[in-house]
């Protein structure tokens, strides 16, 4: 119960943070078995992790990196 309350509480403070910023909505588009361990470890840090699943994070210098890190993987979604 008092995981659960801390997590909403943080997801709530992210919303509030990702309003006041531009965001990018990403879409994984290719599996990334066979792939090298730090290009899977990247999709994880963007919150993808299974194919066709989009997440919006929030647009810093330190996640176009990892955008461009594994650019083959991903579509941005507008």
């Amino acid at each position: 119960m008092e995981k659960e309350s801390a997590r909403l509480s943080a997801d709530v403070m992210v919303n509030r943070i990702m309003t006041k910023q531009k965001t990018v909505t990403l879409k994984q588009v290719k599996s990334p078995i066979g792939r090298p361990k730090d290009q899977t470890a990247t999709l994880i840090g963007l919150r993808l992790n299974k194919m066709n699943r989009t997440s919006t994070i929030i647009d810093t210098p330190e996640n176009r990196g990892m955008i461009q890190k594994v650019a083959h993987l991903i579509q941005i979604v507008e």
